[in-house]
């Protein structure tokens, strides 16, 4: 038999109990607010058909997709003269003639999709959310992984700012549950950007214009300076833009945005902005939100608002984003479904809150009372009150090797379980238990019946 030396795919991790409690913790967190506002559970599956996936991210998301080898001889239906074509000339060509199915790359294609599908069972606005994994074939790096879990809420069929302003509301209270203290979301949207591409003599370059501005916080303002130069973008414009930035007042910018072009988009933007910050504040998110008028957002099917959260007090880039899209079901063949949704990085947002030590203790406690019996001939008794306890709705379990305390109160800490049942002849006559705070190391008997109300008292 050969050994095979266990190992991970690169970008993937194993996610163990300890990590699987933290994670169940975000995701309920982050499922319970979702809860609040109206939106219903959906799942979609794993894979998509390639036809499905591939035009919707830009040209660098295709790249990104992980595509499915068809099953079977792939390449015995495949033409020898087409296959050789596109083996020579062209890979994407390639993987056409062997690939038909891919892993989801995000959960809004699949929900575009799924609408398309059951439209006449749907009461509109949908609204749902998705907790799944997705892939993505990108250079694993610091938060940034080929399999990773998204959480997203969006809602299909209703083009009322107001979704917009709750789906931030989302992610203030999500946040604010989860314990972080300084954090951004930060709003634009697209439809300003032709208007500023044209003000800085790149009108027929807007998707240019958008893929630098996208890359701003990775390369700095003098390299995108440089780079929008080298497009063909006027320097003294350029130079108004930035001036633009330095402004204090989403409606300082605003006004000067206003001014830099006539461009019936970006007035409709500015418009859809005032409304949406006049609508936030109803919500009262204070210093929570602002207007960037440097957020892109790569996507390409991003039509109108954009958003983006940013943690300040860890370097981790974006831990949510998300957007307004009109008629993404359009290329299933169904009209008029404008949509809006965000998506909660959940892998950044474990890495951001394990460094800043936001997890309550009680995240990675298994079990709230663990019994140890000093002999087996408890057994039954101790059985009664693990019934007993699971009853009152407690997590109690029971210690297996009687007469080996310390090896209990090892695997107690190891558990992070904060107290241990001690139980004897004495204990078992006088139908109690001696209860030990595994770190005060304090004890005192409780009879069985008090037992439950006790400990929920005290955890």
């Amino acid at each position: 038999m050969q050994i095979i030396k266990p190992s991970l795919a690169r970008g993937t991790r194993d996610f163990g109990p300890a990590l699987m409690a933290k994670r169940r913790y975000i995701f309920n967190s982050i499922e319970g607010v979702f809860r609040q506002y109206g939106y219903q559970p959906l799942e979609t599956p794993a894979m998509e058909n390639l036809s499905t996936l591939t035009g919707k991210y830009g040209e660098e998301g295709d790249r990104l997709i992980f595509k499915i080898l068809n099953s079977g001889d792939y390449l015995k239906e495949v033409d020898e003269t087409a296959f050789g074509q596109a083996k020579t000339n062209q890979s994407r060509s390639f993987t056409a003639l062997v690939s038909e199915k891919a892993l989801r790359y995000d959960l809004t294609v699949p929900l575009a999709r799924y609408v398309s599908m059951n439209r006449h069972a749907l009461a509109f606005p949908f609204k749902r959310y998705q907790i799944q994994p997705v892939w993505r074939a990108d250079r694993p790096q610091k938060g940034r992984y080929r399999e990773f879990y998204q959480c997203d809420a969006d809602v299909i069929g209703s083009a009322s700012l107001f979704n917009e302003a709750e789906l931030i509301a989302i992610y203030v209270g999500v946040f604010k549950q989860l314990g972080f203290k300084d954090f951004t979301v930060r709003v634009n949207n697209r439809k300003l950007f032709a208007g500023i591409a044209s003000f800085l003599d790149m009108g027929e370059q807007v998707n240019e214009f958008i893929a630098i501005l996208d890359k701003l916080d990775k390369i700095g303002k003098e390299a995108m300076w440089t780079e929008l130069v080298a497009k063909g973008a006027n320097s003294a414009k350029i130079q108004a833009f930035y001036n633009l930035l330095s402004l204090n007042t989403a409606e300082a910018q605003w006004q000067v945005l206003a001014e830099f072009s006539n461009d019936e988009q970006l007035a409709l933007g500015l418009t859809e902005l005032r409304t949406l910050f006049d609508l936030l504040k109803g919500f009262d998110l204070g210093k929570h939100v602002r207007f960037d008028p440097t957020l892109a957002r790569g996507l390409d099917y991003y039509t109108g608002t954009i958003m983006e959260v940013v943690t300040h007090e860890v370097d981790m880039g974006s831990i949510g984003g998300g957007g307004r899209y009109d008629n993404l079901t359009g290329i299933f063949g169904v009209d008029g479904l404008t949509g809006v949704g965000i998506s909660f990085g959940a892998e950044r947002i474990l890495d951001v809150m394990e460094q800043l030590r936001l997890f309550p203790a009680s995240v990675q406690r298994s079990s709230d009372v663990l019994l140890y019996l000093f002999d087996e001939a408890q057994f039954v008794y101790a059985t009664q009150i693990l019934k007993m306890l699971r009853s009152a709705g407690m997590a109690a379990e029971l210690y297996l090797e009687a007469g080996k305390m310390k090896k209990a109160f090892t695997y107690a800490e190891a558990k992070n379980i904060p107290y241990l049942a001690l139980i004897g002849d004495t204990e078992a006559e006088q139908q109690n238990v001696m209860l030990k705070n595994i770190h005060s190391g304090q004890q005192e008997a409780i009879s069985t019946k008090q037992l439950a109300q006790h400990l929920k008292n005290a955890l």
